[in-house]
């Protein structure tokens, strides 16, 4: 019962960071949303399907 409750406990923190950070970013958005920049996953090269730009071009969305 315990580990039940520290489990619950460490993931109402790990909401909770994220809640913040959505509050305090610049209209609620993550840094780095384009999964086009990181190569573990887009291994085929596609473009960004958030913003369209390939893996070599910074994310059009900032």
């Amino acid at each position: 019962m315990e580990l039940v409750l520290i489990s619950i406990v460490l993931l109402a923190l790990a909401f909770a960071g994220i809640a913040i950070k959505i509050l305090v970013k610049k209209d609620g958005k993550f840094a780095g949303t384009c999964a086009s920049n990181n190569p573990y996953l887009n291994q085929e090269g596609e473009a960004c399907s958030l913003c369209g730009a390939t893996p070599d071009e910074q994310c059009k969305n900032e």
